[in-house]
Order: structure tokens, then C-alpha cells, then sequence
């Protein structure tokens, strides 16, 4: 046990001399009633007298220890471990085409919103960023836990409404970046959600295995999600598999919502154990004090103070 302010209990030879000397005074006899009775009885009442006198003392040291501020190690903590998400959307020219099985008519690009604004509620706690991307790379979003920053992007990142350079598709590019954005991260899972519906101009000749394995090389599992008809490119696999992530699929909404609640369930909350911490401990000073006033005030019906 520890003090917030140690120096208060030399405080503590206060009640401790007037203790001493409530233990030590003599003074006059006085004949009371009980020194008439019978030899065991006038040794108890003294003692129970001596014990009422100093409890007015005992009280004094019991809130002097509360003005020290009287510290404990609590219980250890649970700290959660933060998963770091950067979200890579595709808002190249093709990505503005409707989603063959969506049932609206929406976009690939509505579609992939809309999915991960579902993903975002689903994660609180986390920090995601998103990164957008065609030809160029644009982090629209730093990682942060106001995920609602990437919610209200939707109505601004249309493709439809983005400049040329953003018209083409360079995942590769796209990946590097961020890359770079979650190396420098001190702690924390590190995860990429790359979104896309085409092929990739700078993952061929042997290019998407190389950043697969600088993406590895810096503990970033990579999940790709192909939105739009037919099978996902090899090439995405090709980036993916040194890193531990996997490739998906998805044709409408509630497939792509299905990919991301599994993507979800495989990177789990993880909790680790925090360091004890020092907290105010009261409580037994608090309690011994409010003891020894109630024995005082009982004291004050029946065995009275005597200045003699």
C-alpha cells in the first residue's frame, strides 16, 4: 500500500501523544459506583472507560490516513488489442457499372459502399482508413476510430464524378501505399480490404508475388474482394497468398456483406492483459473511522469523560 500525500501521516503523532498521554495521566481519585462493587467488576469498567477516552484518538488517525490518500494495486486490466483495417476501394471508370445481380440496379461502386458501411458498424473499435484508387492513389481517410468519416464519403467518390487519373486500374500501386501507411503503425494487427472488379496493369510478370511478400514482410494480412461478374483474377490470388489472406467474390450486396462479416469472424476482437494500476483504497480506512465514531457516540450514553 501506498500514499498519495505520505508526508500527512507525520500528522499521525498527534493522536499517537494524546493516546500516550490519556494511557499515562494520573490525577485525583474520584470514588465512583463500580469502586464499591465487587473487585472483578471494578477492573472491567476502568478498562472500558481507558478504551472510550481513546477512541476520539484512534478516529484522528483514522482520517489522517484518508487525507494521505491511501492507494492499492487494482485487478489487472483488460486491454483490446487494435486491429488496424485500410479500406482500398477501386473507383476506376468500371467500377460505375450496375451490379448484374443487384435487384436495384446500383453500381459496383454503391454496392461496395454500402457493404463496407455495414462493415464499419461492425467493427467498433477498430481503426479503419480508406484509400481510394485507379491510376492514382488518394487516402481519402486516415485510420481512426470515427468511422463515420468513411460513411459520409459515399456521395464524393462516385467514379463517375473523379478525375481521369483515376479512371484506370494499378492495384499494385494501390497496395504499396498502403503498405506504407500501416508499416508505420508502432502496434497493433495490421489488415488491407482491397476492393476491385478488374484486371490489374502492374501485377504481371511476377510483380503481384513481389508485393505480396513486402506486404508479409511487414505483417499485413491482405483480404481481396472481387466485385463484379466472373471469376476473380489470378493475379489477385497471386497477391494475397503470401500474406496469409484469402479471395472472394461477389456478384450484389449480400454477398459482398456475407464476405465481410466473414472476413469479421476470422479477425476476431483479441484482449490482452494490462498492467495493474495503482487506485484509491478508502474503503477500510473509511469504514474503521465510521466504526469508531458509532463506539464513540454509544461511549457518550453510558461511560462519560471525567476531567479529573
Amino acid at each position: 500500500m501506498t500514499f498519495s500525500h505520505p508526508w500527512v501521516l507525520l500528522l499521525a503523532a498527534i493522536p499517537l501523544a494524546l493516546a500516550v498521554w490519556e494511557v499515562r495521566r494520573t490525577g485525583h481519585r474520584v470514588a465512583l459506583p463500580f469502586d464499591h462493587h465487587t473487585l472483578r467488576r471494578a477492573r472491567v469498567v476502568p478498562k472500558l472507560l481507558l478504551a472510550a477516552n481513546l477512541l476520539p484518538s484512534a478516529l484522528l488517525l483514522a482520517a489522517i490516513a484518508l487525507i494521505a490518500g491511501p492507494k492499492g494495486l487494482g485487478p489487472p486490466g483488460q486491454e483490446r488489442v487494435l486491429t488496424n483495417i485500410e479500406l482500398c476501394l477501386d473507383v476506376s471508370g468500371s467500377m460505375s457499372s450496375p451490379m448484374s445481380s443487384s435487384p436495384d440496379g446500383a453500381s459496383r461502386y454503391k454496392t461496395a459502399m454500402a457493404a463496407i458501411d455495414h462493415f464499419t458498424r461492425q467493427r467498433p473499435g477498430d481503426a479503419m482508413g480508406l484509400t481510394i484508387f485507379g491510376g492514382s492513389v488518394v487516402r481519402w481517410c486516415p485510420l481512426t476510430r470515427d468511422t463515420s468519416a468513411i460513411r459520409n464519403a459515399t456521395p464524393f467518390l462516385d467514379p463517375e464524378t473523379l478525375p481521369s487519373a483515376l479512371s484506370s486500374t494499378r492495384v499494385g500501386n494501390a497496395l504499396r501505399f498502403c503498405n506504407g501507411v500501416l508499416a508505420e503503425l508502432p502496434d497493433g494487427d495490421r489488415l488491407i480490404v482491397l476492393l476491385t472488379d478488374g484486371f490489374s496493369s502492374d501485377l504481371g510478370g511476377g510483380q503481384s508475388t513481389i508485393v505480396g511478400n513486402e506486404l508479409s514482410a511487414n505483417g499485413v494480412v491482405v483480404y481481396a474482394i472481387h466485385v463484379g461478374d466472373g471469376a476473380p483474377p489470378a493475379q489477385l490470388s497471386e497477391v494475397v497468398a503470401p500474406t496469409g489472406g484469402e479471395v472472394f467474390s461477389a456478384t450484389n450486396l449480400d454477398s459482398l456483406t456475407s464476405v465481410f462479416d466473414h472476413i469479421g469472424r476470422m479477425h476476431k476482437v483479441r484482449i490482452k492483459q494490462s498492467q495493474r494500476e495503482s487506485i484509491d483504497f478508502f474503503l477500510p480506512f473509511a469504514a474503521s473511522g465510521l466504526g469508531l465514531l458509532s463506539l464513540y457516540v454509544l461511549s457518550l450514553l453510558g461511560l462519560r469523560y471525567t476531567p479529573w
